[in-house]
């Protein structure tokens, strides 16, 4: 896989969801309730496809990597659930104390997003220095390309 090209399509997803939360922010419930639903979809077929890849990896003897995004993948049902509950009958207060938690999961998702970019960042750098060791002892592929 060429690690430039990920990273693009990485900064390209940024980018959507950079815009999707901008427009996010004056849409209605409903309309809000639908962003939801569609970004929910595209994390299932994300995670199936996570689970997929990791079921092969394990097979294999592979990389950690693709079961923690598996894992992660299973924190899509708890905000599921707690979205479906968000829409029964609540009073202020407990509305506010749902919002804030909301927040504060979140920051917490925006946290470990940022700390997974440092560790998708060491583990390319990681790659390419084992391909440039294979080189070295005369085998392997070019520096930029690597196999799942």
């Amino acid at each position: 896989m060429d690690f430039v090209q990920r990273l693009e399509t990485l900064e390209q997803r940024l980018a959507f969801t950079g815009a999707e939360v901008l427009a996010a922010q004056t849409e209605s419930r409903e309309q809000l309730r639908q962003r939801i639903e569609t970004t929910q979809s595209e994390i299932e077929r994300s995670a199936i496809e996570s689970q997929q890849h990791a079921d092969e990896v394990r097979a294999g003897g592979g990389s950690v990597w693709a079961q923690m995004k598996a894992d992660a993948a299973a924190m899509r049902a708890d905000v599921r659930a707690t979205f479906e509950e968000r829409t029964q009958n609540m009073d202020a207060q407990a509305a506010t104390a749902e919002a804030d938690w909301a927040e504060a999961g979140a920051q917490d998702a925006l946290d470990y997003a940022e700390w997974a970019a440092y560790n998708a960042e060491l583990a390319m750098l990681d790659a390419i220095n084992a391909r440039s060791y294979a080189q070295e002892l005369g085998g392997g592929q070019e520096l930029t390309r690597t196999t799942r």
